[in-house]
This record gives C-alpha cells, sequence and structure tokens, in this order.
C-alpha cells in the first residue's frame, strides 16, 4: 500500500500486493526492536504511537483471540478513531511512510503470512528503550505502571465480579482516578503535547476496562463501576 509499489488490477497474479488497503485498515502494525531507529529519528513521530500495557488484553490477529501483553507493545495509531493505520492514505491507496515502514509493515504479504507469524509474537520494542534515559518521565511512567498495574486490575474485578465488592470497588475506583490525574497533571502543568500520553502511559483505563466486563462513568469527580452481565 505504497506510492511506489505496483498499481495492480484484481486480475492480478494472487502473490502480489493488490493495493487493496484491506491489511492498513485493520489496525496499524506492532513496533519491533529493529525499528527503533524510525522512532528515534522522527520517522515515525512518537505522537501516532500508543502502548499496550503488560497484562492488558489485546487481540492476538494470527491466534484470534484476546489475550494479556507480555511486555509493552507500542503501536502505530488509527485515523479519526478508526482501526485505520494513520499513515494510510485512503484517497490513494498508498502508504505515506512507505520507505520508513515498520517491520511488521515490511514482512506482510497477506497471501503468504508465514514471514510475518514468525516475528509478531517476539522482539518488540518498549518504552524503557525509548525513554529510560530520559529524567524524570521515565520515574513517572514506572510509578504509573507500578500503581495501575494490570495484574492488580484483574484481581479486583474478579474480587467484584464474586459479589465481595466494598473494598476492592473503592481501590479499582483510586487506580482509575490515579490514571485520569496523572494525563492531566502532565498536559496542565507539564505542558506536555495530549498526543503523546497514550504512548507514555497507554491507553486510558476508562477505555480499556471494558475488555474486562466493567463499565467506568464518571460523575463530577465520582467514579461509578458497572459490571456487564
Amino acid at each position: 500500500m505504497a506510492e511506489n509499489s505496483p498499481t495492480l488490477s484484481p486480475g492480478s497474479s494472487p502473490n502480489t500486493c493488490m493495493r487493496c488497503g484491506i491489511c492498513c485498515r485493520k489496525g496499524g502494525p506492532g513496533i519491533h526492536q529493529e525499528d527503533q531507529a524510525l522512532i528515534e529519528k522522527g520517522n515515525i513521530p512518537a505522537r501516532h504511537l500508543y502502548t499496550i500495557r503488560r497484562g492488558e488484553l489485546v487481540r492476538d490477529n494470527v491466534k484470534g483471540r484476546l489475550m494479556p501483553a507480555d511486555s509493552d507493545i507500542i503501536k502505530i495509531k488509527g485515523r479519526d478513531d478508526t482501526w485505520t493505520c494513520v499513515f494510510y492514505d485512503q484517497a490513494e491507496k498508498s502508504c505515506t511512510i512507505y520507505n520508513d515502514r515498520p517491520l511488521e509493515c515490511r514482512a506482510l504479504k497477506c497471501w503468504d503470512t508465514r514471514e510475518l507469524e514468525k516475528i509478531y509474537a517476539g522482539g518488540h520494542l518498549t518504552r524503557k528503550d525509548l525513554l529510560s534515559e530520559v529524567e524524570g518521565l521515565w520515574d513517572l511512567i514506572k510509578e504509573h505502571e507500578a500503581r495501575c498495574d494490570y495484574a492488580e486490575i484483574r484481581n479486583l474485578i474478579k474480587v467484584l465480579q464474586s459479589g465481595n465488592s466494598t473494598h476492592a470497588r473503592r481501590r479499582l475506583a483510586e487506580i482509575i482516578r490515579y490514571d485520569a490525574e496523572i494525563r492531566e497533571l502532565v498536559v496542565g502543568k507539564g505542558g506536555l503535547d495530549p498526543e503523546m500520553l497514550d504512548f507514555l502511559f497507554g491507553r486510558p483505563l476508562i477505555k480499556t476496562l471494558p475488555d474486562y466486563g466493567v463499565q467506568v462513568r464518571r460523575q463530577g469527580s465520582k467514579i461509578i463501576l458497572e459490571l456487564r452481565a
């Protein structure tokens, strides 16, 4: 899906790219160790990335189910609240960063996924690889990771689902509130670009907890949790 990839008709060979755009509309790729220079040089700006944090549920497209991530998975964002990769040009059916596209994009051949399957699950680039030398910021990310740990969140949700909910409900609300407040703080007082938040701290818990069967509503300063049946 690129400006300089060949333009092929629907009758072309099935083992060449048809530039249909389906793979680009199914979500941005994960970022691997081999892609680190693309991020550091700004070829792929960090504001266009988001992080799936360790323990967060993520869809394994190869296995076809939701699974907890065993480490950071940094991915390219979608465009306009869709899954379509932010770098995909719908009108031109092309990739706007084709020459600097990540490893997964270079490996993907829709007619033969074996090369992609070999790299899909391992070798992911992490926030630590990119940010551990950034004094102050990395400490803030580590604190957020500790205080918004998905292992604890999963345990609290299990307690809620069992019906013994008073402490668990209060504790989970505290975690959600902290997750929201740290984002507001680094933007309001730290002057951080809001587009960087999902990369630095992962997606907000208010958006990810529905995958665990918990709907979250904010009513002023109050956090309201509702378990889905």
